[in-house]
């Protein structure tokens, strides 16, 4: 039944004031004029109209003391469960604290493990700049004072107003996985500052590393001076010669990370370096590069191997040394075999009774070696006459 705001005002009671709700209460209080706060709860609210309604002699006062209760055991159990939500509440705070403490102190010690690890490979790579400056200033030195490893001592360095310190620091580092890239980049340098080619070999060495220091050493004085010959052996060392780099050419495949403009780049420059090895520079040796190397794909690995040793360039050259090697190889089976039959022929037993002289004193056995070959010889004539006779005409 809806609230009739002119029912009450007319008979207020306090049975009616309770059953009523915040919305109706609040139409009571304003309709008395009573001051208060919307926010208000509805039992605040309530306690303010039966004030006024006391105040106003409308209700006994006795309907304060009724309204001033104990609360109940419901009352107790909202409390105990307000209490218990805004424990667990405070609970979760504290652990949603906790955890971003712990993460906070987890990236804290993990930054701590970064910066330490910075420190460490920069004290490192400072500690190899170091050396490397240190290893740089002591071929300074040697070079300044003549004495370096390999080389012959009386070779002076500023022979001819060169001086060979001032121009080492110029010298491309030396990578040993792109050695052909170092000698090409040092060849436009020394062409560039007219370096004297004569000192080449003095200049590179300085930087050498790895597999090209030890060939390096390795050389004889008169070698190690020799740019051509220290190139030529550590090229061969790395094994960046005309064989491999063929091999190479005809070996690469494209891989899946590549684009197709990337594989026909290096595919043409594993043939470019294939040609400058070979010294392919016209047509027709271009023509013979091809031709030669079809031709040792058509033969037996042998004498493959064996034009490989001779290093041929023609294909008429390579083509009589595979004759040549052809001819050896069947002339030295054919011996083999001859000697092989003829040692390895079975001896015939003759009769015990008599020789072939006629003689009749002979004892049982073998024939002697010498008697044996005499009767060989004797049988070989008789055949050979017999077989003469046959084929000779008749006379008419």
């Amino acid at each position: 039944m809806p609230f009739n705001l002119d029912k009450f005002v007319a008979s207020p009671s306090v049975e009616e004031l309770d059953s009523l709700k915040k919305p109706e209460i609040v139409k009571v209080a304003k309709h008395y004029g009573i001051d208060f706060q919307p926010l208000m709860r509805k039992d605040e609210i309530k306690r303010y109209v039966l004030e006024y309604l006391v105040d106003e002699s409308i209700l006994p006062s006795t309907v304060l003391e009724a309204a001033i209760t104990v609360p109940t055991d419901n009352t107790f159990e909202l409390k105990r469960l307000e209490m218990e939500m805004n424990k667990e509440v405070r609970l979760k705070e504290m652990e949603r604290e906790r955890e971003r403490e712990e993460r906070e102190m987890q990236k804290e010690k993990e930054e701590r493990e970064m910066q330490m690890q910075r420190e460490k490979e920069e004290r490192e790579m400072q500690m190899q700049r170091e050396k490397e400056e240190r290893e740089h200033e002591f071929r300074l030195k040697q070079l300044e004072l003549g004495v370096i490893k390999g080389s012959d001592p009386k070779i002076g360095l500023d022979t001819g107003g060169f001086d060979v310190s001032k121009h080492v620091k110029f010298v491309p580092e030396f990578q040993e996985d792109n050695v052909e890239k170092f000698f090409n980049h040092f060849e436009k340098l020394g062409e560039q500052l007219k370096w004297p080619r004569d000192k080449w070999s003095i200049l590179i060495q300085s930087n050498f590393t790895g597999k090209a220091q030890e060939v390096y050493s390795a050389l004889s004085i008169e070698d190690s001076i020799d740019y051509d010959k220290v190139k030529k052996a550590i090229l061969q060392a790395y094994e960046l010669v005309p064989e491999a780099y063929r091999q190479k050419f005809r070996k690469y495949r494209k891989a899946n990370t590549q684009t197709y403009v990337e594989f026909a780049y290096q595919k043409e420059r594993h043939f470019d370096r294939w040609c400058a090895c070979k010294k392919v520079s016209t047509f027709d040796a271009l023509r013979q590069l091809m031709l030669v190397e079809e031709f040792k794909r058509c033969v037996n690995d042998d004498i493959k191997t064996h034009l490989e040793e001779n290093k041929a360039d023609k294909l008429k050259e390579v083509a009589n040394l595979a004759d040549q090697y052809a001819l050896t190889r069947k002339f030295g089976k054919v011996g083999q075999t001859q000697n092989k039959s003829r040692f390895s022929r079975p001896n015939k037993k003759y009769g015990n009774s008599s020789d072939t002289t006629g003689n009749s004193g002979s004892q049982s056995g073998s024939i002697s070696p010498t008697n044996s070959g005499k009767n060989n010889q004797i049988q070989v004539v008789k055949r050979t006459t017999r077989s003469a006779q046959t084929k000779l005409p008749l006379k008419t």
